[in-house]
């Protein structure tokens, strides 16, 4: 079984988006782990602000067989291939690690450039798997997180819905 992490981000209607996108991760990948739900600021454009989580899971499926069931959730939620890159999104599913794959494609770099960067991609991924190493820093999520500027990049936690309901749709104890 292959170990994936999955980084999950809407700016468009993004409750909505994020739970339709979970349901059908979780249709495609059961036994689906949800970080915690943050709200950051639109990056490289002007825009509303996103909402970010983390999923984890594991499968048989070849990293091109996941990409298309990705790109189909996507799709489903209201995305276009086409859209510009940076740019207001309905749903943005991004995989930041395929087991230990190293790979450098025109259109896909693992692990993912952008995890060593983004708060609301190596925080939740800490939560989810704090010892899981990073295949070319060879250091573990968790510690890469603790080492993060995460005062220069503050992740701000939020509860959808009522009865503090969060992302992952479950309900969090009182």
């Amino acid at each position: 079984m292959t170990a994936v992490y999955v980084a999950a981000g809407s700016n468009v209607d993004p409750e909505r988006n994020l739970a339709r996108a979970l349901d059908a991760l979780r249709r495609s990948f059961p036994g689906l782990a949800v970080s915690s739900c943050y709200r950051n600021k639109a990056f490289g454009f002007e825009g509303e602000d996103f909402l970010n989580l983390v999923t984890g899971f594991e499968t048989e499926l070849t990293l091109d067989e996941v990409l298309s069931i990705l790109h189909r959730i996507e799709a489903d939620c209201g995305r276009s291939r086409d859209a510009p890159k940076w740019a207001p999104r309905s749903m943005d599913l991004d995989v930041l690690l395929f087991d230990d794959l190293v790979c450098r494609t025109p259109s896909l770099t693992l692990p993912r450039p952008d995890l060593l960067r983004r708060a609301y991609m190596l925080g939740p991924l800490a939560e989810l798997a704090p010892e899981l190493v990073h295949p070319t820093v060879h250091r573990t999520i968790g510690t890469l997180w603790s080492q993060f500027d995460q005062e220069a990049h503050p992740l701000e936690r939020v509860e959808l819905g009522q009865r503090r309901r969060n992302c992952a749709g479950g309900r969090e104890p009182v």
